[in-house]
């Protein structure tokens, strides 16, 4: 048997210590250390690391049947339970077809004047703060939206008013589900740990938000033909049954979370980068104000500001939302020179894959100019992978990419940020890659920037 290199730890909690306290460092340093191929040993248990496109297009794409999810996604179903994220088999391939219709691109295009007016309101409301000099946190801010947008698109329900206390809820849930995720033993969620009275506190309020989803669909005449009308309608080809109350929770649990919290912290990233370059960001906000001026964009102006999407695609290059992606194999393989024995955990790591230095030119530099229209041929197809990929291709990938097309259009338009403090904001790495300590920041008007330099122009003369 062809064994890839790789370290070995006598116990699995030496690795499970540097894991937690860096685990983006961690993955970093196998490859630099070992390679695109890795062996990760802990006592007794193995994992593999793949951080070539060639490896991860195998595992997602060409050998995907050969692959579950396993068990480091099966405890996350605590949170989110056996939806579409969590799902396998027959089971998962019958929920992704009742949900698909709900993003055809015709549906979603017509979600693009909701997205709108959702940020415009969002974005009025900085006003005040934008005149005072105040802070903002933008990334509790983008996560407000996003939410809002999410139930207002596809449950047919105003959740501006519950987008605080679920934000503040998923925030804990996320950190202990992943803390969960990543420890050699989890105790069950029943002990009356610390850990787990508050994971069980936030998951109640979550629930509570789900249930006044699906409770206020119920009370309707007509499911609606939105993605939860949908999932509600929706019968079993065989036997005739609808949905399971549990099915539905865990369906509108999933789509809750996964539609607005990597969208963003996608954003939020972008509003980093942004703020550390801001000559990409004036040229970005130039081609925007060139196109539409101060009109609210609409989805056939898309094509016209491309930059608007290109800063945000580079932010998920560099701080991809789902940082890693776990699978287990079913039976045997072989994957880059490497034998891959049946029941072994495979990692991929975007994090890792989207900074190879053999794919990527200066793979630290923000350059947005990577995602130009036309240069991902230049590029293997998985060098790039924030939505996964193969036939479990995050289902609402066009929706999240028109959703942050247009909102990073309207921020460019209306505001200039920049950051309260200059130290570098360090990732979070939960299930997802948020922003340690939020993202606090100061918005500046445009149109008083162009006044005041208008002002002094004349005064010059």
């Amino acid at each position: 048997m062809s064994r890839p290199p790789g370290p070995f730890y006598w116990t699995p909690f030496g690795a499970g210590r540097l894991m937690r306290r860096d685990p983006l460092g961690f993955v970093s340093a196998l490859a630099r250390d070992y390679g695109d191929v890795v062996l990760l040993r802990m006592g007794p248990l193995q994992a593999y690391l793949l951080h070539h496109p060639d490896g991860v297009k195998h595992v997602l794409q060409d050998n995907n049947q050969n692959y579950v999810k396993g068990p480091i996604i099966a405890r996350t179903k605590v949170l989110i339970g056996d939806g579409l994220f969590t799902s396998e088999g027959d089971f998962w391939r019958r929920q992704r077809r009742l949900a698909q219709p709900a993003f055809h691109r015709e549906r979603i295009a017509g979600f693009a004047a909701a997205m709108v007016r959702r940020a415009d309101e969002r974005l009025a409301r900085w006003e005040t703060a934008a005149a005072r000099g105040d802070a903002i946190d933008v990334a509790a801010e983008m996560s407000a939206l996003t939410l809002t947008i999410v139930g207002e698109t596809l449950f047919g329900l105003d959740l501006s008013g519950d987008a605080a206390e679920a934000g503040a809820a998923l925030r804990v849930a996320l950190e202990i589900t992943a803390h969960r995720a990543m420890s050699y033993v989890a105790p069950p969620v029943w002990l009356p740990t610390a850990r787990n009275r508050a994971l069980r506190a936030a998951v109640r309020t979550l629930d509570a938000l789900v249930c006044t989803v699906i409770a206020s669909r119920r009370s309707r005449d007509e499911p609606g033909n939105d993605l939860l009308g949908m999932l509600m309608a929706a019968r079993d080809e065989e036997t005739g049954e609808v949905m399971s109350a549990q099915q539905l929770r865990d369906e509108v649990m999933t789509f809750l979370l996964a539609g607005h919290e990597t969208t963003a912290v996608a954003l939020a990233w972008t509003w980093y980068l942004l703020a550390r370059h801001p000559e990409i960001a004036e040229g970005a906000r130039a081609e925007v104000l060139a196109a539409l001026g101060d009109r609210a964009p609409t989805l056939d102006d898309l094509p016209r500001i491309p930059l608007a999407r290109m800063v945000v695609e580079e932010a998920m290059r560099l701080y991809p939302p789902v940082w890693g992606i776990g699978r287990q194999a079913i039976a045997a393989d072989h994957i880059g020179g490497y034998d891959i024995p049946p029941g072994a955990l495979v990692n991929l790591s975007p994090w890792v894959t989207h900074r190879h230095p053999g794919i990527w030119d200066e793979p630290e530099r923000y350059d947005p100019e990577r995602f130009r229209p036309g240069r991902e041929r230049t590029r293997p197809r998985f060098a790039y992978f924030p939505f996964s990929g193969g036939p479990r291709l995050c289902i609402g990938e066009p929706f999240a990419l028109m959703e942050a097309h247009l909102i990073a259009a309207m921020m460019l338009q209306r505001y200039r940020l920049t950051l309260v403090d200059s130290a570098p904001v360090e990732p979070e790495p939960t299930l997802t890659l948020r922003l340690r300590g939020g993202l606090p920041m100061r918005a500046t008007r445009v149109e008083a920037t162009v006044r005041e330099r208008r002002a002094v122009a004349s005064g010059a003369r």
